[in-house]
């Protein structure tokens, strides 16, 4: 009794020490009990192979991957994962599409969302003629003299959708407050039938030179 009771603290902690050596060497180099973990990741959702000449449009622009990854191992990087929307072949249309995950060879646990819901349209072209729009505050004893535009229409790209709202396209000429010649580079804006730029839409030229002379005027309506 005595044997066992000299040194008891230290053959304790050697016993300790010696079942956390055996288990960790035991465990750790076992593969298949090996500690796992997962890894999410948010990925940007792009678009592949669309044909020239259309546009999709989609409101997913992101996919989250989770991915069971060794505690060994680096972690994967968001840039080595791409979450891609194979449109080729596809036309104007309603399509809902795969997510396909380009990556190293990882597990992955879970893809979300696995499809997505798109809409294809075609890109076209109109041309329209420019209108002069005076902003500002209307001056009662400033008046335009003449006013010139070069070039005096231009051509509007852009999903049909859009075109189709396009009633005009409108350059903005602000009103002195004083007799003035103006000449200015003036970026033309297509606006809908309520006087709202429409936004997604590209104009050639889009820049056009406004020439105006505002003169004194007699103050009556």
């Amino acid at each position: 009794m005595q044997i066992i009771r000299k040194n008891f603290g230290l053959k304790v902690l050697s016993l300790v020490l010696a079942i956390t050596g055996w288990a960790y060497f035991r465990f750790a180099s076992n593969p298949v009990i090996a500690a796992r973990f997962d890894q999410q990741l948010s990925v940007p959702i792009v678009a592949a192979n669309l044909p020239v000449g259309y546009v999709a449009h989609f409101t997913d622009k992101e996919a989250v991957v989770t991915i069971a990854s060794k505690r060994n191992q680096p972690p994967i990087k968001p840039d080595e994962l791409k979450a891609v929307l194979d449109l080729s072949n596809k036309t104007a249309g309603v399509y809902n599409v795969p997510v396909q995950l380009v990556a190293p060879e990882i597990a992955v646990q879970s893809l979300s969302p696995a499809s997505v819901s798109l809409t294809i349209e075609h890109i076209d072209a109109r041309a329209f003629p420019l209108a002069l729009h005076y902003a500002g505050q209307q001056q009662k004893q400033i008046v335009v003299a003449s006013a010139t535009l070069n070039p005096t229409g231009v051509t509007v790209h852009g999903p049909t959708s859009l075109l189709s709202q396009v009633a005009a396209v409108r350059v903005d000429v602000p009103i002195p407050t004083a007799p003035t010649a103006y000449d200015s580079m003036v970026r033309p804006v297509p606006v809908d039938s309520l006087g709202q730029e429409i936004v997604g839409l590209e104009v050639a030229p889009d820049l056009v030179r406004v020439q105006a002379q505002f003169v004194q005027g007699t103050g009556a309506k």
